[in-house]
């Protein structure tokens, strides 16, 4: 919560009850013998009862204000802004007061007319729906004070600083829920390494069943129990995985009304849970001209956190992304062998310039994955019968955008890349999915 620091300087400010008094004088100018008179004395007259109105009324600083902000709210969820409004005087006062939350956090109402009674005080709230990322600090208020006769009021500003920080959306949270317990249960998220002898990590002997395979015997232990024994593996744990997220030009293109990069925040807060559930570590470099952000791999509990924490003021830069740079610096930082998860955009320039001259310094001793968003709407107007010369164009370029996709796609994994190429539903769980097939591989 947070309350008011200081009382600036108030100053009085004219009421709706006073135009309203004014427009009445005017209005009596149309029938009256003397309209000058009329306007003259009236005006006069109402112009003392403001003056006195406000010296009476109680300066600003007298009302106690506070706010009630929480500290993080993701992005399209709901948060509650609570303020409390504080009457110390002995009569009741009628308190606008105008909060300075940004629009982009969408607040049902940033204005409040309350009347707090004697020696009382009121509670008003509103719902923020955000609709960007990023650190907000709202930090004045607004507090005007009306007389006792409504016809002037006093006005002052009070300071308030907040910090509201909104994360990237973890919407693909319920997929990544589904292959940890998917993955849990067949140890390695394909198979099970306890009954098929999969995996790469020796985990204990046992008897030997039909359905275990003839080469899994442990011929020494079978010849001390005098019964067929196996030896049964399980995927290899504290792995490392170390997402390489492109900040850079190419993913400020809108896909499904979002930047790229968006879909793509979602994709690594998805392996992040994914991993550090399964007992292996993942971290992120995030970069556009030079190294933004960087998360060291880790397993523990609050690694989400610390990606999210990372990610949540990250703008996409209007830049060439140095794909080689950032290479370079994770490798300097992270000399294990490790899955890259390089997200960025199937852009041909991009790839053809920065991207495929790069990827041999992680394709030395690393496995590579590289993931990109594919535009939907680019596929529908592929599909599209168009019906005029114009959508026939649209189609065109369109069919000829996703062979060049394609064809990127395929000289990647030439080279032993691991591409995906998804639609932004599909994104984050496919390369979760990619993470869990290297994983069951022993590719890691």
């Amino acid at each position: 919560m947070t309350a008011q620091r200081a009382a600036p300087l108030s100053l009085p400010v004219p009421t709706a009850r006073f135009v309203l008094g004014l427009v009445a004088v005017a209005g009596l100018c149309f029938v009256a013998p003397s309209p000058l008179a009329v306007l003259i004395v009236g005006d006069l007259v109402l112009l003392a009862l403001a003056v006195a109105d406000a010296a009476l009324a109680p300066r600003p600083s007298v009302v106690t204000v506070a706010r009630e902000l929480p500290a993080i709210v993701g992005l399209g969820a709901e948060a509650t802004v609570t303020w409390r409004i504080g009457n110390p005087t002995s009569r009741a006062l009628s308190v606008q007061v105008a909060d300075e939350l940004a629009p982009s956090l969408q607040a049902g109402r940033r204005r409040l007319f309350l009347r707090v009674p004697r020696r009382g005080e009121v509670t008003a709230s509103t719902v923020l729906r955000p609709t960007r990322r990023g650190r907000f600090t709202p930090t004045e208020v607004v507090v005007r004070v009306a007389g006792p006769l409504g016809m002037a009021a006093r006005q002052g500003r009070r300071r308030l600083p907040s910090v509201l920080r909104v994360y990237p959306p973890f919407t693909s949270r319920a997929q990544a829920e589904l292959r940890v317990e998917r993955a849990r249960i067949l140890e390695v998220g394909l198979r099970s390494a306890r009954g098929r002898g999969g995996g790469t990590e020796f985990e204990q002997l046992r008897e030997w069943t039909p359905d275990d395979e003839t080469r899994r015997v442990d011929w020494a232990a079978t010849a001390r129990s005098a019964k067929p024994i196996v030896r049964t593996y399980r995927a290899e744990r504290n792995q490392t995985v170390l997402v390489l997220l492109d900040n850079g030009r190419v993913q400020a293109g809108q896909v499904a009304g979002a930047p790229r990069v968006e879909h793509a925040m979602d994709a690594v807060l998805l392996l992040t849970y994914l991993a550090t559930r399964l007992g292996d570590r993942c971290g992120l470099l995030a970069y556009d001209a030079a190294v933004r952000a960087v998360v060291p791999p880790s397993q523990r509990s609050t690694q989400l956190s610390r990606v999210s924490e990372a990610l949540y003021d990250l703008q996409p830069a209007l830049v060439e992304s140095d794909h080689r740079g950032a290479f370079t610096e994770a490798l300097a930082r992270f000399r294990r062998r490790s899955m890259f998860v390089v997200l960025t955009d199937l852009n041909e320039q991009a790839v053809l310039e920065t991207l495929l001259p790069a990827l041999p310094l992680l394709l030395r001793r690393h496995l590579v994955v590289v993931g990109s968003v594919r535009d939907p709407e680019v596929e529908r107007w592929a599909a599209a019968t168009p019906s005029e010369a114009s959508l026939a164009y649209r189609k065109a370029a369109a069919v000829a955008a996703l062979d060049e996709r394609h064809r990127l796609a395929g000289r990647l994994r030439a080279l032993g890349v691991t591409v995906v190429d998804a639609a932004p539903g599909a994104f984050a769980p496919s390369l979760g999915d990619a993470y869990l097939d290297a994983k069951a591989r022993g590719s890691l």
